[in-house]
């Protein structure tokens, strides 16, 4: 996987690694077609649940093969849990009354298989679970009177309602499954299960017996190595953990071929198919993988890499035994390498330089400076609100601090870091024509992000 979730599905959703086809955070080009267009071609009914953060307004779902849709942060981002907005088919809903987002797109998506049950469907269901903030679900004791953003006792230790949220997680999916086994679809039903990324950052969990932290956003195994789960009763080997290095960009041509759907020759996939191990069977498995990540698109990439079981070469040179050293704290010197090491570092390297060369300029005029996701940097540390000052009563013009500006960019500045990037400002903007534009002359240190302050010059001319 990638470190982060949009540069992770705009792989999964195309097959194709992010240095062919990446333009920036919370956007895939529409120049691009994913599996959704594959299956809808091949006359699957198509349906997405969930979080979308690729923008493409009301239109890109269906541009990008999807007939139907329920979901979050498609031309807006409100609240994605308690009292949620949601986008479901050309419309906005604003929920009032305690509904939770998570249920309200996972009832949508089990009314989709009952209504298509008779006829083949994909669903493609990017859960909006579990993500910070960590807040209280349905499930958890205080989910009526919490109001917090950060989620009960997040603290120092940056738990909060996360282990609520997972088993939320594990309650929905079971219900997914449920209701195909209700229906009698399970033993004709490909179920195929992964996370887009680490664990949130500084989040403590169990892995094997070992205490570890959440790696989201770093280049290290625990920002990029995740869970996969397939299932599919008669035709797939159960019981068994596969140990095969399996990339996101596998996924796409993995489910066309179990359902039979053709992926166009002339788009040169980076993904090959899993099938043959989810099956039992040997297959083509992988010797190593190849990354190319930056959140914010661009020439160059933040983090670059290629890797195996067992070691890990970055393009500059640093090589670990990942094995030994999952946290890349003790690089390797090539004077202390044995056979099997230095044997590894040149198939490392030979992988990276079959991926040398300048990315697709297409794609690399579209790059956007990246600031973080709500409630995060771009480093994807938790950030922590601002506390509101209490201001001191004044009128006239010169109080401008209390006026609707004031409340405007308050509004605007969704994840409260006293500025807004370019994605802020296009989320929440009124009307997206010239939106860029505008976003430039508000910029007025041309910092790729509004302050407050300049917010509020502007809207004093």
């Amino acid at each position: 996987m990638q470190p982060l979730c949009t540069p992770t599905r705009a792989a999964l959703m195309t097959g194709i690694i992010n240095k062919r086809n990446y333009t920036h955070f919370g956007h895939l080009d529409f120049s691009q077609r994913t599996f959704g267009n594959f299956f809808r071609d091949a006359g699957y009914a198509t349906c997405i649940t969930g979080k979308w953060q690729l923008k493409g307004e009301f239109e890109g779902p269906g541009h990008f093969g999807f007939d139907e849709y329920a979901l979050w942060q498609l031309n807006r981002r409100p609240g994605r849990y308690k009292n949620p907005g949601l986008e479901i088919n050309g419309q906005q809903h604003d929920y009032t009354k305690n509904e939770y987002g998570p249920d309200l797109v996972s009832d949508y998506a089990l009314d989709f298989i009952q209504r298509k049950k008779d006829a083949p469907f994909f669903l493609y269901y990017p859960m909006m679970l579990t993500h910070a903030p960590y807040d209280a679900t349905p499930d958890s004791e205080d989910y009526i009177e919490s109001k917090s953003a950060k989620g009960k006792g997040r603290g120092k230790d940056n738990v909060g309602h996360f282990p609520d949220m997972v088993a939320y997680t594990d309650k929905l999916i079971g219900k997914l499954v449920a209701k195909l086994e209700e229906l009698k679809l399970r033993d004709n039903t490909v179920l195929l299960i992964l996370g887009d990324n680490g664990t949130g950052k500084g989040t403590p969990s169990r892995f094997q017996g070992r205490d570890v932290v959440g790696g989201k956003g770093t280049s290290t195994m625990w920002g990029t190595h995740v869970p996969g789960i397939g299932n599919w009763p008669g035709h797939f080997a159960s019981g068994r953990v596969c140990t095969d290095m399996i990339d996101v960009t596998d996924f796409l041509p993995t489910i066309c071929e179990a359902a039979g759907v053709k992926v166009p020759d002339e788009l040169k996939i980076d993904g090959r198919s899993f099938l043959p191990q989810l099956r039992g069977e040997k297959g083509n498995p992988r010797d190593a993988r190849y990354t190319w990540y930056n959140p914010g698109g661009g020439p160059t990439a933040k983090f670059e890499f290629a890797h195996d079981q067992n070691f890990k070469l970055h393009a500059d040179g640093k090589f670990y035994n990942v094995a030994k050293d999952d946290l890349e704290k003790s690089p390797l010197a090539d004077g202390a390498l044995d056979a099997a090491a230095k044997a590894a570092k040149a198939k490392l390297a030979a992988l990276l330089k079959s991926h040398e060369g300048p990315r697709a300029e297409f794609f690399v005029k579209q790059g956007q400076k990246f600031g973080g996701e709500t409630g995060e940097d771009a480093e994807a540390n938790k950030v922590t609100p601002p506390a509101k000052k209490k201001r001191a009563k004044a009128s006239g013009p010169a109080a401008g601090d209390a006026g609707p500006m004031a409340a405007r960019f308050e509004q605007r500045d969704l994840n409260h870091d006293g500025k807004l990037s370019w994605d802020e400002f296009l989320s929440t903007a009124s009307g997206k024509d010239g939106a860029k534009a505008r976003f430039e002359m508000f910029d007025a240190d041309k910092d790729g992000f509004i302050s407050r302050e300049e917010f509020l010059k502007s809207g004093k001319k």
